[in-house]
């Protein structure tokens, strides 16, 4: 594919995370490659010897290790081949047009659709100003086309392409993103639906939900700017929405942050976490976007950091929302994604009890609710059986006040106003730890070789997110061994919630029996998450808070396999 020639583009900074990145290339066992043009080495990344390095003693994202674990996922299925671009578009939201990046000139990007089993062969051409990157979010792929630059790649350069080329193992609904800065909280995403060949479930129609808060191109705003506002810290704002600041939990108080005078620090170096060079903000841009007062008994208080002036489900806002057509009596299946930056959104069907049947793309035993709760990267099927005239599907911003639309239509009939907030909002709420795995996919009982225990730390007083107080080094590994069982303990010291993600894997819920296998689960302030796995998928693998500027921040860290 032929490259588009690009502007001349603004300076940029180099970030830290773009340096530690480096440092590691050039140190590790083995030599990112540059991603300068079409990709012909292994899996279509330029050459040489694959897409990541690793410390000594650490098995290198294209090692030995991790060819071994691919051929046993096996090759024997259909090669997809799919083409991609990252562009600058100008979207419409519904009557209102916004500049950002995007996937093509849609919102969201176009879906891929494999079954369990294939080849998926994506080649994806950068003509976007900065580099960036896919991340296949929940699939267990081999390290390499993961997609995280500085770890498993080298970023794709602005006027590049890259071929990500894996087997697809697990059917569920999963969707992709960059891993590159701020840009997941553009237009950059898609779902990624891998079909069971073998699907147990009965229904006539499938319903693909991507709910998502935005701000870019709306006054000026951009992702930079408000990192760059939140990374200034919090200091002399009433972020309580009590008179009194807020501060980091726990033993902490928020007063110790592990010895950095964060305070001290300019702007630059608080925003130094990003993956790539990214354009330095010269001055604000757009009104500020800091959120004041959201409040969620549910997320156990603060909601959120980010007031967003939109929320959308499938790329529209309330005022034109999306709508599906089925008929009275249809069975429909709805795969609902949350590829927001900063909003947990609770989701109902007007005049419709759902039937959860998966989340994160695992099956789970069957249960019945009227809404569900999604922190930032899960995901939810449902089942309905579709009533008959014009239904609301409302995404309420949980604790924002402000929430998303679409439109089940089986009749005549209104559009429902933007306003609409179904009863079902207020009835069962449906949250993970209340499901079980099921039978097919529960993970079996077995004492943890292993248990890591990380600790999440910071505030928003000096917007220092991070585990153990350690701002994100891609040196910095939490050791395993392939076949060792392993228990990950997550205390949340802070008073804010967090969706962590751990790459690579999916994990069960031990804190219950039989818990469901998830790879994004929320923690709530002052609490803890217990989730066991399998350490079978050797490599270098991030875990990460899945709020956008909580992982910019630095509240990032690698599992790493020891050889």
């Amino acid at each position: 594919m032929r490259n588009r020639p690009l502007r001349a583009q603004a300076p940029r900074i180099p970030s830290r995370r773009a340096l530690l990145g480096a440092a590691t290339a050039v140190a590790g066992s083995g030599i990112l490659t540059a991603c300068s043009g079409s990709g012909s080495g292994h899996g279509g990344h330029g050459g040489g010897e694959g897409g990541g390095s690793a410390p000594e003693g650490y098995v290198d994202p294209s090692g030995k290790e991790v060819a071994a674990a691919e051929k046993k996922r096996g090759s024997g299925g259909t090669v997809r081949e799919v083409k991609l671009m990252a562009m600058k578009a100008k979207l419409d939201l519904g009557g209102r047009s916004v500049r950002t990046w995007a996937y093509g000139d849609r919102l969201p990007g176009k879906e891929v659709r494999v079954t369990a089993g294939d080849t998926l062969a994506l080649t994806l051409a950068n003509h976007l100003p900065e580099p960036t990157s896919l991340h296949w979010h929940g699939l267990a792929l081999r390290n390499d086309m993961d997609g995280v630059p500085g770890l498993t790649q080298q970023a794709i350069k602005p006027g590049a392409e890259f071929t990500y080329r894996f087997a697809v193992p697990h059917p569920g609904t999963y969707w992709f993103h960059p891993h590159s800065g701020t840009q997941q909280d553009r237009g950059l995403y898609a779902p990624l639906i891998v079909e069971d060949p073998k699907e147990p479930l009965k229904y006539d129609k499938e319903w693909v939900v991507v709910l998502d808060d935005w701000v870019d191109g709306v006054e000026g705003s951009t992702p930079d700017a408000v990192l760059a506002e939140l990374s200034k810290g919090m200091g002399g704002h009433d972020m309580g929405g009590d008179g009194e600041e807020r501060k980091e939990g726990g033993d902490t108080g928020g007063m110790d942050h592990g010895g950095h005078d964060m305070s001290k620090m300019s702007n630059t170096s608080n925003i130094s976490m990003r993956t790539d060079k990214s354009p330095k903000p010269s001055g604000p841009s757009g009104p500020s976007r800091v959120m004041m007062g959201a409040k969620s008994d549910l997320l156990g208080g603060d909601a959120g950091d980010v007031a967003y002036p939109h929320y959308l489900i499938n790329g529209r806002t309330p005022d034109a929302p999306s709508s599906f057509r089925a008929r009275p009596g249809d069975r429909i299946r709805l795969r609902i994604i949350n590829a927001g930056g900063d909003t947990a959104f609770r989701v109902a069907l007007g005049g419709h009890e759902m039937t959860v049947t998966h989340t994160d793309g695992f099956p789970v035993e069957h249960a019945k609710t009227d809404a569900l709760l999604l922190g930032m990267g899960e995901r939810y099927d449902v089942l309905v059986t579709a009533g008959d005239g014009v239904f609301p599907l409302t995404a309420a911003a949980e604790g924002k006040k402000a929430a998303a639309l679409a439109v089940l239509r089986t009749g005549g009939g209104a559009t429902p106003s933007p306003s609409v907030r179904p009863k079902e909002l207020k009835g069962r709420l449906l949250t993970a730890d209340k499901l079980r795995a099921a039978e097919s996919v529960a993970l079996p009982s077995r004492k943890p070789d292993r248990t890591i225990r990380i600790r999440l730390t910071g505030g928003m007083a000096k917007y220092d997110w991070a585990f153990d107080k350690k701002p994100y080094d891609p040196d910095e590994r939490h050791p395993v061994r392939a076949g060792e069982r392993v228990r990950l303990v997550f205390a949340n010291s802070t008073s804010m919630w967090h969706p962590v993600h751990l790459h690579g894997h999916t994990f069960a819920l031990a804190n219950v029996a039989g818990g469901p296998r998830k790879d994004t689960a929320v923690i709530l302030p002052n609490g803890t998450l217990t989730v066991d796995f399998e350490a079978d998928n050797p490599g270098l693998w991030m875990i990460h808070c899945h709020n956008v500027y909580h992982s910019e921040a630095g509240m990032m860290t690698v599992l790493g396999y020891r050889r």
